[in-house]
């Protein structure tokens, strides 16, 4: 187990599972997403989870994400024992703590490039003209200053996907979860999108990405593999 390696004076883990057990029933039969997986990753890690399908990796990071609970076991986030919150708790957490970026990107295709990254805010109860702010503030980050005012059907696709990774940024998680974040695009916008992901690393993010592909994975510092719902290796 990854925490007993680690030195007495090293901080606590950002994210902390332990015995993580997700079980769902399908008809007669019991399945075992998680089964007792016990994992540790500390603030402004880079990682890549991988694991052929049917292992575990999605249900994992739906746990890690707050998304969803376990069945037993325990997750404890930033300090904080997440495993057994109810939803309203849950999703004030995933505002503030996690910013999610998918495949399909998720934007809403009437709404321009600062309006799709400004939504988080709303949720929070942000004023409209500090919303308007920060998500220019993180558009240029992500360099698509001159692309605010447009809609995703005027965007590449490595365009509406640096829209999503500002939206994710914008509320200043502590957590970036990436869900196959470069499975609809071509290899040299993939490339560009993991270097992204990279410097906000590099800014202080913890950054978790989920993919099954091994030059994606290559690009994070740490990979996890994971295998009928448990860790399988660790490098």
């Amino acid at each position: 187990m990854l925490g007993s390696k680690l030195k007495h004076d090293a901080p606590p883990a950002l994210l902390q599972a332990r015995n993580l057990r997700k079980t769902y029933h399908v008809g007669d039969q019991v399945v075992h997403a998680l089964d007792g997986l016990d994992l540790d990753i500390h603030a402004n890690e880079y990682v890549a989870l991988m694991g052929p399908s049917g292992s575990g990796k999605s249900t994992l990071m739906n746990m890690l994400g707050c998304l969803d609970s376990p069945t037993s076991g325990s997750y404890v986030l930033n300090g904080q024992d997440v495993s057994r919150l109810e939803d309203d708790a849950l999703a004030d957490i995933r505002n503030r703590e996690i910013g999610f970026v998918f495949q399909t990107f998720n934007l809403l295709p009437r709404y321009t490039a600062q309006e799709n990254v400004a939504l988080p805010m709303i949720y929070a109860g942000i004023g409209k003209a500090d919303r308007m702010k920060r998500a220019e503030e993180v558009l240029a980050q992500v360099g698509l200053a001159d692309r605010m005012d447009h809609r995703p059907n005027e965007l590449s696709g490595g365009q509406r996907q640096r829209v999503a990774v500002a939206r994710a940024l914008v509320m200043r998680p502590s957590i970036i979860l990436a869900d196959e974040p470069t499975g609809n695009l071509d290899t040299a916008t993939s490339l560009e999108v993991m270097e992204l992901f990279a410097d906000i690393q590099k800014a202080g993010n913890t950054v978790i990405l989920v993919t099954h592909e091994e030059d994606i994975a290559a690009c994070a510092e740490r990979t996890v593999r994971l295998r009928d719902g448990r860790v399988e290796s660790d490098s």
